[in-house]
Formats: structure tokens, sequence, C-alpha cells
């Protein structure tokens, strides 16, 4: 009898021990994780709307570009983060330890990654510029074989940096048909329409662009200036914001794999006392 009411209080005490895991540190978590999983399903969900609005059996042919389908990029960036919140929900929520270890681990790697990405863009700048460099002019190259691809451009060329091609408006002859030998195009010897520069028209002319390559009055009508040049310009008059942004981030992703390796602690130390009770 008597050693049955010292289990009796021993199982007491550990069902009151159970509540030292902290309720404040798992909803936290939980709500964290949450906001971060809503946030990867809406942008994988905008990224499958258009990929689904193009021909689907075409793109999957650039499955192994990603940066020539911003889609495809939505899509995959998406999906990864809508399963790290999922493990990241469930593993605080059921209080699952492993579920909160591969939260921990994917959250590391993906912040050791940015880490060594900054690492090597600041020791090799250089050749990281010329990777951008030759990976915008694959983009003017097939600026009217993806729409969306097209948009991109439109929007960082007018509202973004107001630039025109990669160095210079020049660049846009490597497209077939802004090309001045090209034969049939109304747009030879032209650039898009957001390489103009604004004006005070109620209608947009988006014919503004024709033959300006060759137009000897084009400074005064396009952006000249590529968005190379311009985005370094930008970088460094925006360089602190920049900064800021990408501090908060890590700063962010520090502080998640902090509470999921303490939940995962207080988890497992209230197991071990549980079964040192019984």
């Amino acid at each position: 009898m008597d050693m049955y009411k010292t289990r009796k209080v021993k199982g007491s005490r550990g069902r009151r021990d159970k509540t030292e895991v902290s309720c404040c540190m798992k909803y936290l978590m939980f709500g964290f994780n949450v906001l971060f999983w809503l946030v990867g399903a809406g942008i994988c969900a905008i990224g499958l709307w258009a990929w689904t609005e193009k021909d689907m059996f075409s793109n999957i042919g650039q499955i192994t570009s990603v940066t020539l389908d911003p889609a495809l990029f939505f899509i995959i960036t998406g999906g990864v983060m809508f399963i790290i919140g999922f493990c990241g929900c469930i593993g605080a929520l059921r209080e699952n330890t492993c579920l909160l270890m591969f939260f921990s681990v994917a959250v590391g790697l993906i912040f050791a990654m940015e880490l060594l990405i900054g690492i090597l863009a600041f020791a090799y700048k250089d050749w990281i510029k010329n990777q951008i460099e030759s990976q915008v002019k694959t983009m003017i190259i097939n600026y009217r074989e993806d729409l969306d691809l097209q948009n991109l451009i439109d929007w960082v060329q007018q509202d973004w940096l107001k630039c025109c091609g990669v160095n210079s408006y020049a660049d846009w002859e490597l497209n077939r048909y802004f090309n001045c030998s090209s034969k049939g195009s109304i747009e030879a010897c032209g650039v898009p329409f957001s390489c103009c520069k604004p004006t005070n028209d109620v209608i947009k002319n988006r014919h503004c662009g024709f033959g300006m390559i060759s137009n000897a009055d084009r400074e005064t009508k396009i952006y000249t200036e590529g968005c190379i040049p311009s985005g370094e310009k930008w970088l460094g008059t925006n360089l602190i914001p920049v900064a800021a942004v990408a501090v908060g981030i890590a700063v962010v992703q520090i502080l998640g794999i902090c509470f999921a390796s303490i939940l995962r602690c207080d988890v497992n130390a209230q197991k071990a006392k549980w079964g040192y009770d019984y």
C-alpha cells in the first residue's frame, strides 16, 4: 500500500513536471512558424498559378535554369518555406523533438548557405558580377519567350532601377526581335517600352522604344544606362537599409534556431524525468 502511494505521488509529480515546458516559448515558436508557413504557402501558390497560366509541359524543359523562370523560382522558394514552417508548427504544438530538430537543422543550413554566399560574393565580387551579367544577357535573349520573365525585366527597367539593358541600351541587340539586322520585325533596332523615360501623356505609348538604338536623340527619350551600373549605384545609395534587412533576417533565423533548441531541450528533460520516476 505504501509503495502504491509512493508511486502515485511520483506519478502526480511527473504530471506537474510536464508543465515545466515553457508555454510562452512553445506558442511563440508556434506563432512564428504559422506566419512562416502561410507566407511560404502564399509564395508557392503564386508560383503555381503563374506556371499553370503558361504551357506547363514546355516549361518543364527550363527546370534546370530556375533564373529563366520566375514562376519556378517562386514554387521552389515557397515550397521550402512551407515545409520548414509546417515542421516548426507541428513540432512546437506536439512537442515533437524530431520535427524540432529538423527545423533547427534546416534553418541552420539556410543560414550557413546565406553566410557562405555573402562571403563568396565579397571575396569574388568580380566573378559574381560577370555571372550576373551573363544571366541578365540570357534573360534579355529570352525576353519574348516567357511572359513572367518579360514582366520582371520591365519592372526592373521601368519601376526600380530606371535602366535599359545590361551595361547599356545597346545590349538589346542580343534579342532577335530588337536586333538591327532583324528583317521583318517592327521592333528591329529598338528597345522595350520599359526603357522609355516617363512622359505626361495620358495614354502610355508602348511603341516609344522603336528605332531608339539608331536614334541620335535617344538620350532624351530612353534610359541609356545599363541595369548593372544602375544596380551598383542603387546598392551604394541604399546600403544601410539593405544591410539592416539582411541583419534582421539573420536575427530572426538565429532566434528561430534558439527557440527550437530550447523547446527541444525542455521536452527531452521532461521525458527523462518521466522515465526516471517510473
